[in-house]
């Protein structure tokens, strides 16, 4: 994933001159950053901080706006008129940090949201033009596929089944923590930013976990998130409030995914419809193409079409590898499960 992050970032500045960019992977489902990639941005506590403002903090130009916006880019120029230190984050952080105009690209399709890139410039250099958030906007289902794929399809394997254990004060600090816990933040790792003291995705979810202190459940997103380690292997954490005290301590805890909470991302990463994510799903029950036909109230030559463009999409060649692909550990289990 740096390649991956880095090649983008390099393509990027040749065609929208910039001095910086960030890559950052999120978790589908919950958009929480899951680990980040920079090119000349700013250190970790001031990530931290943005990450705040996202989840805690009305600004202008956030990723769960733009994610819902009609255009996956906009620059923050654009979004303030001009005016950049109307946003909080460019009062706070950005400015104090160098930098001018930053221009978002969400990277989201049908399947969630896998990533946010942020190009940005430093003072006193023009501002992002229309033409260029056109560019950036019109490449972003490209980058997404890559990302998707990257994540997803690259080197995956099943896991341990240790429990990890951390809980946090006030300021991210580590009070407490099992051998899991260390073990499993190590094959997280920091990445290469100067300052950071946890993986981002603990960070973040121990943030959206504050974040949640007085609001229901139906009006915001759960602190959890899926990332994967530098080794292949796939995580959740979740994080929760210990108690309602003004700074609040965080529990957090990591576990290796299990199959069933892995393969709608494995689907997803391979891009099947609706009715594709059916069929594959009867199929992992053990269903033969008549009785999936029957249940789906198609006929069976439609039921082979599909199967046709799943073998296609999955590079696979029978239900047996299909289901081995999804699965990692040949268990069958609801592709329409949520974790």
């Amino acid at each position: 994933m740096p390649e991956f992050a880095r090649a983008v970032g390099d393509a990027l500045v040749r065609a929208v001159p910039a001095e910086g960019t960030c890559l950052m992977t999120t978790d589908p489902a919950t958009m929480l950053p899951t680990a980040e990639f920079v090119e000349n941005g700013l250190p970790a506590p001031a990530l931290l901080r943005l990450v705040e403002i996202e989840v805690r903090e009305p600004d202008f130009n956030t990723w769960v706006q733009l994610a819902r916006a009609a255009r996956p880019a906009r620059s923050l120029s654009e979004a303030t008129a001009g005016d950049l230190d109307r946003s909080l984050r460019q009062r706070e952080i950005r400015r104090p940090g160098g930098f001018s105009d930053e221009l978002r690209v969400v990277l989201a399709g049908s399947t969630g949201t896998w990533g946010q890139l942020t190009v940005f410039r430093e003072a006193n250099r023009p501002y992002f033009s229309p033409a260029e958030v056109e560019f950036v906007s019109s490449i972003a289902p490209l980058i997404t596929d890559g990302l998707r794929r990257g994540l997803l399809l690259g080197s995956a394997r099943a896991g341990d089944d240790d429990v990890g254990l951390l809980v946090l004060d006030a300021e991210d600090g580590v009070r407490m923590s099992n051998k899991a816990a260390d073990r499993l933040l190590d094959e997280l790792g920091l990445g290469d930013r100067a300052g950071a003291r946890l993986p981002l995705v603990i960070s973040g979810v121990a943030r959206q976990a504050r974040s949640l202190r007085g609001r229901t459940a139906t009006d915001s997103r759960p602190a959890r998130a899926r990332a994967r380690t530098r080794t292949g292997q796939w995580l959740i954490v979740r994080g929760s409030l210990l108690n309602d005290d003004p700074e609040p301590q965080v529990a957090v805890v990591l576990e290796v995914a299990r199959p069933a909470e892995m393969a709608p991302l494995m689907v997803a990463a391979y891009g099947f419809t609706d009715s594709e994510r059916r069929v594959t799903e009867l199929v992992a029950q053990g269903l033969s193409t008549k009785q999936i036909a029957g249940r789906l109230h198609v006929s069976s030559y439609t039921v082979q079409d599909h199967l046709k463009s799943i073998f296609a999409k999955s590079g696979t060649g029978s239900r047996g590898d299909l289901i081995a692909r999804l699965f990692l550990d040949h268990h069958a289990a609801s592709l329409t499960a949520h974790s």
